[in-house]
């Protein structure tokens, strides 16, 4: 029974996710242009743009990149696969990681300034974000003894109320994972942006459209690492996570439309100065109240 649950969760995480990052996504652009002042595109625009991707002919710069962006695509659905399954966390953060390099990997090989400059930003991003996504890996290990999703929300206490600094640690990086502004650096759907589409300036077509696909589904996944600090065994739980990750989505589209853009090193700074009062001060509090106990 057990494992027919589970097939069910990946089935249901390979099939919904498309559709909840979608709409997220045409939620998003119709709320920050009501914040401009702006009607904005339809709700599924999104979903409309996909599909002329989808049908235009991809301009391929050299057969390694579609082989790179494969992978990424690739891992970034198995981690949502192996997340929703319950499976081990400490693997797909190493898993997601993975996917990003091939990500980085497909932009540098188009050989081409915009998509170099954006790879080298992609990458301070990352140096910015993954270690508070691995302490918050830790910290769920700490205060639950497992690295494993079913554990973690199976337990009788919501992870968050021993977790409080490195969810807001996690908050913080979200925007940079979302790469939204102040942090959009490596790329941007906005034209007002310095770097509009970076890593992905030489991608077109389906190459592209599976690009945004991803996104999606990482999309999902991320902010279901948000409703992981929430779940525990009690049913009610899971609307309070819709809640909580609603909230969230929502406080990132505010700060992507109130803050300017700012520079690597202000990010670099920022990032690693909340990871280490929230994140790291969290941590050592939880191996504190274990060793006196």
């Amino acid at each position: 029974m057990e494992v027919w649950m589970t097939i069910l969760r990946v089935v249901l995480f390979l099939v919904l996710a498309p559709f909840v990052g979608g709409l997220l996504s045409g939620l998003d652009r119709k709320i920050s242009a009501r914040l401009q002042g702006r009607q904005g595109p339809p709700l599924l625009q999104p979903f409309y743009d996909l599909a002329k991707l989808f049908n235009k002919q991809s301009l391929i710069v050299n057969k390694f990149q579609v082989f790179l962006i494969g992978g990424y695509v690739l891992f970034t659905v198995f981690t949502g696969c192996l997340f929703f399954a319950g499976g081990d966390l400490l693997l797909a953060f190493f898993a997601l990681t993975l996917g990003e390099t091939f990500f980085m990997m497909a932009a540098f090989s188009a050989n081409s300034p915009f998509s170099s400059m954006g790879v080298q930003r992609e990458m301070l991003q990352a140096m910015c974000t993954e270690p508070m996504i691995l302490i918050a890996t830790i910290g769920f290990y700490r205060v639950t003894g497992s690295f494993m999703v079913s554990d973690i929300v199976s337990t009788d206490i919501s992870p968050i109320a021993y977790l409080p600094g490195m969810f807001i640690g996690f908050l913080f990086i979200l925007t940079i994972k979302l790469r939204k502004s102040p942090f959009d650096l490596s790329t941007s759907h906005h034209a007002h942006q310095e770097m509009v589409k970076g890593t992905t300036t030489d991608l077109t077509g389906n190459v592209y459209a599976l690009i945004e696909l991803s996104e999606w589904y990482e999309q999902v996944l991320l902010l279901a690492y948000i409703a992981l600090f929430i779940l525990n065994r009690n049913p009610w739980s899971i609307l309070a996570a819709v809640v909580v990750c609603l909230l969230s989505f929502f406080l990132e589209i505010l700060i992507d439309n109130v803050f300017p853009r700012v520079k690597w090193d202000a990010m670099f700074r920022s990032a690693w100065i909340v990871t280490l009062i929230f994140g790291g001060i969290n941590l050592l509090a939880t191996l504190f109240v274990n060793a006196i106990h």
